[in-house]
C-alpha cells in the first residue's frame, strides 16, 4: 500500500514502511502521478507538468528513464502502471492526503447539519501541514495546484470558525492571527480574527487589529474595509456582552445590507391604534428590551390592507434594523394555486442575503440552518406577506431573539401564536372616519366637503373596506364631474340593501362592468392567466392575441380603473383578490383559454432565446413565433436590457415551465431551459439552473428524445458542477455520452462539458484531454463553431501547463474562426487567455491591448463576473511594466465589481495583491475566468 503526503514536506510510504526520495524531479515526478492517483496520465502531460519548457531532448525518453527511477525508489514496478500514453499510480486516491482532503471538503459541503459538517471540515484540516509540495520543484504544481489547495484550506478554516462562533465554542486566535498576517488583504479571515479574539474577551485586541487590515487596504488599494468590517467596528466600539458581537458572523453573506422592502403604498388612512400597538412591540426608540419581540402576526380578512399596514409601518420602524430589511411575498391565495413553498422562500431569502450560490447547501433542512445561521445575533426586519398557513411560515422564523418576523394572513394562525408566541394583531375594517380620510385623500377634500352625504353613502356601501373603497376612489377619479351622488347609487343599485355584508366582487363587478368589451376581455386574461407576480406590455399582447399597440390603450384603462397597478413602467399587477375574481370570469367567458395559455409559454420561450442571444451565440436554432398566432416577442437593443428582462422575470420564467408541462408542450420546456440556462449562471442562480435542467431532462424523457435528454444532462452536469457537485455532475455527464453513443456531434458535447467540469475542479490534465476528445470530435463532424470554442479551452490549459508557444498558436487561430462565426463571449475569452499566456512569459506589454480587448468585450456583453478577473490581470500587466498607479487602479476597479458579487472572488484579488507577481495573479485569475469567460 503506497501512501503519498503533499501537503506539507513530501512524505512517501510503502507498505508502512518511510520511503525518503532524492530530491530534484522524481519528486515532483510522484507529487504529480500522486495528484491523478488510479487515472492515466499522458507522458506528455508528466513531461510539462515536471520539467516545463526546460525539457531536454526526447521528452517522452526522459519520462521513461525517470519512471524507471521512480519505481526503483519505490523498490516496486507494481506501483507505477505503464498505460497506453501515459502511466497510472495504482494508489488509492484516499492515501494521497491532498485527494483525500478535497473529498472531506466536498463531504462538508454537501451534509445538511452543522455537527458533521463540523466534523468532515476538522478531518480535512488536520491533513493540512504547511506549505503544499514544499520542497518539490514543479511550475505546474506551485502555480496551479498548490494556490487552489490553499484556497480551499483557508475557505474551509474559515467555515470552521463560523461553526465554533455559531455554536458558543472559542476558537484559539493564535493561528487565524498568524494566517491573517500571511494574507494581509484577505478580509474574511480578518473578520473571522476580530470575532474570535471579542469571543475570547479581548475586544481592545480585536479594536487593534481592526486599525492594521483599515491601514493596509487604504495603503495598498486606496479602498475601506468591507461593510461588515465597518459594522464589526462600530459594535466593537459599542461593547455589549462577551462574545455577543462574535455570533453576528455571516457565514457565507457578502457583508451587504438588504433593503427589501417595497415602496410604502400610498393612501394609509388611520390605522393610528394599530400603528400603536405595533410600536409598543419594540418599545421607545434607544431602549433595549431584555426580550425583543420575535413575531408580529396581522391577521384580516381580504382586502382589508394588512400589507398596507404592514409595509407602511416597516418602513417606519427600519431604522430600528440596522443589519436590513427582508421581504418575500409568499403567495398563500393566489388563486392558481401556486403558494411559494417554504423552499422555494428560503433560497430567494439566502438570495437577499447575498449568499454565494456555491456556499448553498442542498436539501432544505440544510438551507434553512443556513438560513438561521446568518440570521443568529443580527436586527433584521423580515416581512414575511400572504402566509397560508403556520407550516409555510415556520421555517422562515429566526432561531434566535433580534429580529423580528412580521406576518400577514387571512387565517388567524392560532398555531404560530400557541406554538411560536407570535403576538396577534386582527385587522378589521376601516372606521367610518379613517374610510371617509381614505376617500378624501384619494379625490381631494374640496370634492367630498361639496358632497358629504354622498361621500358618507359610499363609505356604507364599502363597509370600511380599503380595497372596495380604492376601486371606487378610482372610478370617481376617471369622471372627476360626475356627481358622487350617482356614484353612491350605482353602488346600492349593485350592492342592494344597506344591511348586507360587503361584497368585494360585486364591487369589482361594478367597476368591470364599464370596461370597454377589450378590455375587460384583457383583465380576464392578464389578471387571470398571467404567470408570476407581473405582467408586461408584450406579455399582456401575447395572452390576448393581439399586436403590441392594442393592448397599451386597455391597459391604461384598467389601471385608471385600479384593477390592474402599474408597479414599475410597463408592469402590471393586482390584488390576489381581483386575480381569483379575473380566474372566475375567464373560466366562465374564454372558451380560448388554453390557446392563451399556449400563446404566454410561446411568448416567454422565443423571449428568453433573444435574450440569450445577447449572451451566448451558440444556441441551436429555434423557428420564429408563427406569424398570425398573435404571439410578440420582446426584442433587446442590448445585453444590459436582456439582463434586466431575465432579472424581473425570472419567476414568471420558472412558472411558465410550470404552465408547459400542465400543458403537455414538453418541447417548450427543453427550448426554455437551454435558452435560460446561461443566463442563470452568470448571474448565479445556480440551483434554479439546476431545477430548469431537471425539468427539461423529464420533458425530454417524455419526448423519447435522445438529443434533448443529453443537452438536458449536460447542462444539468454545468449546474451541478458550479454548486460544487462534481461527483453529480459527472454521473450525468457520464448518462449523456452512454445516450449519444452513435451520435458523435452530441459526443462532442459532452466531452467539452466535461472539460469544463474538470477545469472547475482544478483537474487542468483531465480537462485537456476531454477538450481534445471534444475537438477531434468537432471536427469529426464538421461543426466549425465547436472547434473553435475547443480551440481556445485547449490554448487555455497548454498555456496553464506551460505549453506557451503552443497556447498562442491555438488561440490565435481560435480567435479568428470566432470573428468569423460572431462568437463575441467566446472572442472576448480568448483575448483574455491570449493576454494570460503572454503575462506567464513574462511580457506584459504583449499582455495588456489584449487585455484591453477581453475587458471591453465582456463590459458589452454584461458578464461582470470576467470582466473584473480581467481587470485584476490587467492590474498584475501594468504592475510588471512598472505603472503601479494604474495597477492598483484596475485592482481597485476589480475589487468593487467582485464585491457585490461574491466574497471568494475578492478574497483570491486580495490574495494576489499581497504578493505581486504572475503566480498569485495565476491563482486568482485562472479559475474565475474559466468560470466567468467561459459561456456555458
Amino acid at each position: 500500500m503506497l501512501t503519498v503526503e503533499l501537503l506539507g514536506p513530501l512524505h512517501v510510504s510503502v507498505a508502512g514502511r518511510p520511503v525518503e526520495l532524492p530530491a530534484g524531479r522524481l519528486r515532483a515526478l510522484l507529487a504529480v502521478l500522486a495528484m491523478s492517483a488510479g487515472r492515466t496520465v499522458s507522458a506528455d502531460r508528466l513531461a510539462t507538468a515536471v520539467w516545463g519548457t526546460d525539457v531536454r531532448g526526447d521528452a517522452r525518453a526522459n519520462v521513461r528513464t525517470n519512471i524507471k527511477r521512480l519505481r526503483r525508489a519505490l523498490e516496486t514496478a507494481e506501483l507505477i502502471a505503464a498505460r497506453p500514453g501515459g502511466y497510472l499510480l495504482a494508489a488509492e486516491p484516499d492515501h494521497v492526503d491532498a485527494l483525500r482532503f478535497g473529498r472531506l471538503l466536498d463531504e462538508a459541503e454537501a451534509v445538511p447539519d452543522p455537527v458533521t459538517e463540523r466534523s468532515r471540515l476538522a478531518a480535512a484540516l488536520e491533513l493540512w501541514r504547511g506549505t503544499p509540495f514544499d520542497g518539490i520543484r514543479s511550475d505546474w504544481l506551485e502555480q496551479s495546484v498548490a494556490p487552489a489547495l490553499q484556497e480551499r484550506y483557508l475557505t474551509a478554516l474559515e467555515r470552521r470558525v463560523d461553526l465554533d462562533l455559531a455554536s458558543r465554542s472559542h476558537p484559539d486566535p493564535t493561528k487565524l492571527a498568524e494566517l491573517a498576517e500571511r494574507h494581509p488583504l484577505r478580509e474574511s479571515l480578518w473578520t473571522r480574527l476580530l470575532r474570535v479574539l471579542e469571543s475570547a474577551g479581548r475586544p481592545a485586541e480585536a479594536l487593534e487589529r481592526y486599525e492594521t487590515i483599515r491601514r493596509r487596504l487604504a495603503a495598498e488599494l486606496g479602498a475601506d474595509p468591507s461593510p461588515e468590517l465597518r459594522q464589526l467596528h462600530a459594535d466593537l466600539l459599542a461593547g455589549g456582552a462577551p462574545g455577543a458581537i462574535a455570533r453576528q458572523a455571516l457565514p457565507g453573506g457578502r457583508g451587504g445590507v438588504p433593503r427589501q422592502l417595497p415602496p410604502a403604498v400610498d393612501g394609509l388612512a388611520g390605522r393610528e391604534a394599530e400603528l400603536t400597538a405595533l410600536d409598543t412591540l419594540l418599545g421607545p426608540p434607544g431602549e433595549r428590551r431584555s426580550r425583543p419581540p420575535r413575531i408580529a402576526l396581522i391577521a384580516g380578512t381580504a382586502g382589508v390592507g394588512k400589507t398596507t399596514l404592514a409595509v407602511h409601518w416597516a418602513h417606519r420602524v427600519a431604522g430600528r434594523f440596522p443589519d436590513g430589511q427582508l421581504y418575500i411575498d409568499l403567495c398563500g391565495y393566489d388563486p392558481s394555486g401556486a403558494v411559494i413553498p417554504p423552499g422555494v422562500a428560503i433560497r430567494e431569502l439566502l438570495d437577499a442575503l447575498q449568499v454565494p450560490p456555491h456556499q448553498i447547501p442542498d436539501g432544505s433542512a440544510a438551507q434553512a440552518g443556513l438560513y438561521r445561521s446568518l440570521l443568529a445575533g443580527r436586527r433584521m426586519l423580515v416581512v414575511l406577506d400572504n402566509v397560508r398557513d403556520a407550516a409555510q411560515v415556520a421555517p422562515l422564523l429566526p432561531g434566535a431573539s433580534g429580529c423580528l418576523v412580521l406576518v400577514t394572513s387571512r387565517d388567524h394562525l392560532a398555531e404560530l401564536v400557541m406554538t411560536y408566541g407570535a403576538y396577534p394583531l386582527t385587522l378589521g375594517l376601516l372606521p367610518p372616519e379613517e374610510a371617509r380620510r381614505l376617500l378624501a385623500d384619494r379625490l381631494g377634500h374640496d370634492r367630498i366637503a361639496t358632497e358629504p352625504a354622498a361621500a358618507d353613502e359610499i363609505v356604507r356601501r364599502c363597509a370600511g373596506l380599503p380595497l372596495a373603497l380604492a376601486i371606487v376612489a378610482a372610478r370617481a377619479a376617471i369622471h372627476p364631474t360626475h356627481p358622487l351622488a350617482e356614484l353612491a347609487d350605482e353602488l346600492a343599485d349593485t350592492l342592494g340593501a344597506l344591511d348586507r355584508a360587503v361584497d368585494v366582487r360585486a364591487i369589482f363587478s361594478w367597476s368591470y362592468q364599464i370596461l370597454s368589451s377589450t378590455a375587460a376581455r384583457l383583465f380576464r386574461l392578464v389578471a387571470g392567466l398571467r404567470p408570476g407576480l407581473g405582467s408586461t406590455v408584450d406579455a399582456a399582447a401575447s395572452l390576448a392575441g393581439v399586436p403590441v399597440a392594442l393592448v397599451r390603450a386597455p391597459l391604461a384603462e384598467l389601471a385608471r380603473a385600479n384593477l390592474l397597478t402599474e408597479h414599475a413602467p410597463g408592469r402590471y399587477a393586482c390584488h390576489d383578490l381581483l386575480r381569483a375574481y379575473a380566474s372566475e370570469l375567464c373560466e366562465a367567458h374564454d372558451a380560448d383559454r388554453d390557446a392563451a395559455r399556449h400563446r404566454i409559454v410561446d411568448h416567454y420561450v422565443h423571449t428568453a432565446y433573444a435574450a440569450s442571444l445577447h449572451h451566448h451565440r451558440h444556441l441551436d436554432t429555434l423557428a420564429p413565433a408563427a406569424p398570425g398566432t398573435g404571439v410578440s416577442v420582446t426584442d433587446f437593443a442590448s445585453p444590459e436590457a436582456a439582463t434586466a428582462w431575465f432579472t424581473a422575470e425570472r419567476p414568471a420564467l420558472l412558472a411558465t415551465l410550470r404552465i408547459a408541462a400542465d400543458l403537455r408542450l414538453d418541447q417548450h420546456i427543453c427550448h426554455l431551459a437551454q435558452a435560460v440556462s446561461v443566463i442563470l449562471h452568470r448571474r448565479g442562480h445556480w440551483h434554479d439552473r439546476a431545477e430548469t435542467q431537471r425539468a427539461a431532462l423529464a420533458a425530454a424523457q417524455r419526448l423519447g428524445d435522445p438529443m434533448e435528454e443529453t443537452r438536458a444532462l449536460r447542462n444539468l452536469a454545468a449546474a451541478l458542477a458550479d454548486l460544487g457537485r462534481f461527483n453529480e455532475a459527472h454521473t450525468n455527464l457520464d448518462a449523456a455520452l452512454q445516450r449519444s453513443h452513435d451520435d458523435p456531434a452530441d459526443q462532442a458535447w459532452t466531452h467539452y462539458y466535461r472539460n469544463l467540469v474538470h477545469g472547475l475542479q482544478g483537474r487542468q490534465s483531465d480537462a485537456l484531454d476531454a477538450a481534445s476528445r471534444a475537438h477531434d470530435l468537432f471536427d469529426q463532424v464538421g461543426d466549425h463553431v465547436g472547434q473553435a470554442i475547443t480551440l481556445t479551452d485547449l490554448g487555455w490549459y497548454h498555456g496553464r501547463l506551460g505549453d506557451h508557444g503552443l497556447a498562442l498558436d491555438l488561440c490565435e487561430q481560435a480567435l479568428v474562426l470566432h470573428r468569423k462565426f460572431g462568437n463575441r463571449p467566446y472572442e472576448a475569452h480568448t483575448w483574455s487567455c491570449l493576454a494570460d499566456t503572454h503575462l506567464q512569459m513574462g511580457d506584459p506589454l504583449g499582455a495588456l491591448p489584449r487585455y484591453r480587448r477581453a475587458v471591453d468585450l465582456f463590459r458589452e456583453l454584461d458578464d461582470p463576473y470576467a470582466e473584473a478577473s480581467t481587470l485584476a490581470h490587467l492590474g498584475a500587466c501594468h504592475h510588471h511594466a512598472g505603472d503601479h498607479a494604474a495597477a492598483y487602479g484596475h485592482w481597485r476597479d476589480a475589487h468593487t465589481l467582485l464585491s457585490n458579487l461574491d466574497p471568494s472572488a475578492t478574497d483570491q484579488i486580495h490574495t494576489q495583491l499581497t504578493t505581486i507577481d504572475k503566480f498569485a495573479a495565476d491563482a486568482f485569475l485562472g479559475p474565475l475566468n474559466r468560470r466567468a469567460g467561459a459561456p456555458r
